[in-house]
């Protein structure tokens, strides 16, 4: 059995202005029809209140539902984005002003919103258009769409021909999957490359979607490159000048004093003292060269199992000028190059012991495990302290008389290699420097 369709708004309200008004009419119609008036009359009458009370029923029913339609008209123009309809009466105060006034309101803040919306949106074009990163867009299915122009160029097309096609049919399908960040050795339509490759998800529309970011590489790693050799071609004119100048002096020199007629007495003690310090300045340049070519061909790290406490042991034993104590840590293990960490450990401890024996203070070595995949060695002292941490880890630069400047930096390349840090800083609880050592233990079954 069918449910029965029920009545309208409008009609209820007129149905119940027509109840209102009945008792009234029925009152006077009786009264009507029951006196002695004449037949004329009465139906004159009759008609008379009844054209009234339909009237005012009607009248009713549109003082309710007019409003209400207007209502209608200014949300449905909300919802097709016209913001510009406005509702007369808006005011204070009175039930159906506040409506309007709402609706007014609501109207404005939705105005608002879509042109800070369209301006925002207009403003991320712009960016993307603009940037020289390559972003484009894919949906759940891998169809392109959106492409800036970075990605134009990149792929070598126009948009109206990259748009909605699949990532399959472009060649870009491995952008969609695999870990990121990487870096992706591929070439596209124009020359560069190593490219960075990041990826993210979004929801457009309810659904899902990939934003794919691809950043060329090339010319930040030119520029690194360049630095990186002006810093060298810096510190080796440095270091090969300092030899040659006094080498280049000394020479004249004794070539002047071969060249005088009659020669001065002392001419041969002369010509020996140039001449050591010619073979000494000689043998410095050549110490350094050979730091340098030792601090560029670090080989890679053979891993085996290393017990830390050993390691740290057996390198304290070798300093023979300052007693070295060793705080005992943990019993770990490390798969690491033990030959490597033995030259980098000793750095540290000599460094310590040099920096202990001007303040004739004391060196410690100890180690800990901060957490259940690493272990760090700490390597601290008494000495003066850090003054200058910006050179630290730069090579050749030392404060000794007598260093090369390579130790730490040799130091820090070996702990990367590891998959570790380096880290120096000045004591807290006193004067003094603390070496800070970490390594992951990320050999399985070393730890104990």
């Amino acid at each position: 059995m069918s449910r029965r369709k029920p009545l309208a708004h409008d009609i209820h309200i007129f149905l119940l202005a027509l109840l209102a008004g009945l008792p009234g009419s029925v009152t006077a119609l009786a009264l009507l029809w029951g006196g002695d008036a004449s037949a004329k009359v009465c139906w004159t009458l009759s008609v008379l209140v009844l054209g009234v009370h339909l009237g005012a029923a009607l009248s009713v029913r549109e003082r309710v539902t007019r409003p209400l339609q207007t209502v209608a008209n200014l949300l449905a123009a909300l919802r097709e984005g016209d913001y510009s309809v406005r509702g007369r009466g808006a005011r204070g105060g009175e039930p159906l002003g506040e409506v309007y006034l709402e609706t007014n309101t609501l109207a404005e803040t939705l105005r608002e919103q879509r042109l800070g919306a369209m301006e925002a949106d207009v403003l991320l074009t712009q960016v993307m258009q603009e940037i020289d990163v390559a972003v484009l867009t894919f949906d759940a299915e891998g169809t392109l769409k959106l492409v800036n122009r970075a990605g134009e160029r990149l792929l070598g097309l126009p948009r109206a021909r990259l748009m909605n096609q699949k990532a399959e049919g472009l060649g870009l399908a491995e952008l969609l999957e695999g870990p990121v960040p990487r870096r992706l050795a591929r070439t596209f339509a124009v020359e560069g490359g190593p490219y960075e490759l990041r990826r993210g998800t979004f929801r457009q529309g309810g659904l899902p979607h990939q934003l794919v970011v691809l950043a060329d590489l090339r010319l930040a790693l030119r520029e690194e490159e360049r630095e990186a050799w002006r810093r060298m071609v810096r510190v080796l004119s440095h270091e090969i000048n300092n030899s040659l100048a006094p080498i280049h002096s000394i020479s004249d020199s004794l070539k002047d004093s071969l060249t005088q007629v009659p020669r001065a007495a002392d001419w041969e003690e002369d010509a020996r003292m140039g001449l050591g310090i010619i073979a000494r300045r000689s043998e410095s340049l050549g110490r350094f060269m050979s730091a340098y070519a030792r601090l560029a061909r670090l080989p890679p790290p053979r891993l085996s199992p290393l017990e830390v406490d050993p390691w740290v042991r057996r390198v304290a034993a070798l300093e023979t000028r300052l007693p070295v104590e060793v705080r005992p840590g943990p019993m770990l293990a490390v798969s690491a190059d033990g030959d490597q960490l033995e030259q980098l450990l000793i750095n540290l401890v000599r460094n310590a012991v040099d920096a202990a024996r001007e303040r004739q203070g004391r060196v410690w070595v100890s180690w800990t495990a901060p957490s259940a995949d690493a272990v760090e060695v700490w390597v601290e002292d008494e000495g003066p302290g850090l003054a200058d941490t910006a050179n630290l880890f730069v090579p050749f630069f030392t404060t000794k008389p007598e260093g090369s400047g390579i130790g730490l930096a040799l130091s820090r390349q070996i702990a990367e290699a590891h998959g570790g840090s380096l880290r120096l800083e000045n004591r807290t609880e006193g004067p003094g420097c603390r070496a800070r050592l970490r390594l992951p233990l990320n050999a399985p079954g070393l730890r104990r």
